[in-house]
């Protein structure tokens, strides 16, 4: 399978280099251009675009994710991965709703980022496990009511283990309290809900 043309957007030199060079080794691309600020990329790529982008998003002046939204307004066929070191919530949903159908972690193995440009030519949006997980943990969240927001910190922790499914030996584990501080937070949610079992507090507050 070829790829007609590849950019990368990375203003740290040993990355770029690096990424090239697995690029120019494992993928049979007619073209790799590399950019080493997004003000740059956004001159190159609005006028010759090319068919997919890998954006670092610290970058010097504009950010990735601004150079990715207005690519995207010009461009809406070209396809944005984000490559980065930034895990947190905005940078995630702030990337994905500028336009990036891929969201990966500079941690991925380099074998993995190869595949990940691929599934993206071929139309998938493959991100990192650890990028899932706080997308998934965002939603729940947000899914969360009023009710949900009347609990104490610790009582939201361990009402959100208690969505997962976690006994209480295994939240005091991850929670690192006994099992009796466990059961006695469980007890306090129950009455401050008015409920009497663990699905009737996960429905009132969101997380079923």
């Amino acid at each position: 399978m070829q790829i007609r043309s590849i950019a990368i957007i990375e203003d740290d030199d040993k990355v770029r280099k690096y990424l090239a060079e697995q690029i120019h080794v494992q993928i049979s691309v007619e073209e790799l251009r590399v950019f080493k600020d997004a003000e740059s990329a956004l001159k190159s790529l609005a006028a010759n675009p090319a068919d997919i982008a890998l954006f670092d998003i610290q970058l010097p002046g504009m950010n990735g994710i601004e150079c990715i939204r207005r690519l995207k307004i010009v461009h809406p066929k070209m396809q944005m991965m984000v490559l980065t070191v930034y895990d947190n919530v905005d940078n995630i949903f702030n990337a994905l709703k500028a336009g990036a159908t891929s969201y990966l972690l500079k941690t991925t193995p380099p074998e993995k980022v190869i595949e990940a440009i691929y599934d993206v030519y071929n139309g998938g949006s493959p991100i990192s496990s650890q990028i899932a997980r706080k997308v998934i943990e965002a939603f729940t969240k947000e899914k969360a009511n009023d009710y949900f927001q009347e609990l104490s910190r610790r009582e939201q922790e361990i009402l959100e283990q208690l969505a997962k499914g976690y006994r209480y030996k295994e939240i005091a584990d991850n929670l690192f309290v006994s099992i009796e501080t466990v059961r006695t937070h469980t007890r306090n949610i129950y009455e401050k809900l008015q409920v009497n079992c663990r699905i009737d507090a996960l429905k009132k507050t969101g997380l079923f």
